[in-house]
């Protein structure tokens, strides 16, 4: 299964996980939504939970594409040592670039693979 993630005229692969969550968030495609900033992440919140099943990673790798709780999907720009749990969605295949674009102001936008 795959996705496709969309900022400006930029897009990257998303490869996802064979579960519940990411069957879930592929059947929420298409969408676009502005996210907010952290250290190394841009997020946003869903008003409908996603099925999931938490572990602890212990390390975040850039282009990581997470569940955080059960609303908060979560695009990883850098990586790191975590102490959070997060249900994995899926993680972008060849990041280059990645954390430049997440980094600008603007729209984020995630389509099904071949749309």
């Amino acid at each position: 299964m795959e996705a496709i993630l969309r900022i400006e005229e930029k897009t990257w692969r998303i490869r996802l996980a064979d579960n519940e969550t990411a069957r879930e968030f592929l059947s929420r495609l298409p969408f676009q939504a502005e996210f907010d900033v952290m250290e190394h992440e841009r997020y946003c919140y869903f008003e409908e939970p996603f099925p999931r099943n938490p572990h602890r990673p212990e390390r975040i790798e850039i282009g990581d594409v997470m569940l955080f709780m059960d609303n908060c999907l979560v695009v990883f720009y850098g990586s790191f040592d975590t102490p959070y749990s997060y249900t994995r969605i899926g993680w972008i295949e060849n990041p280059d670039g990645l954390k430049q674009a997440l980094l600008k102001d603007g729209r984020i936008s995630f389509l099904r693979e071949g749309r």
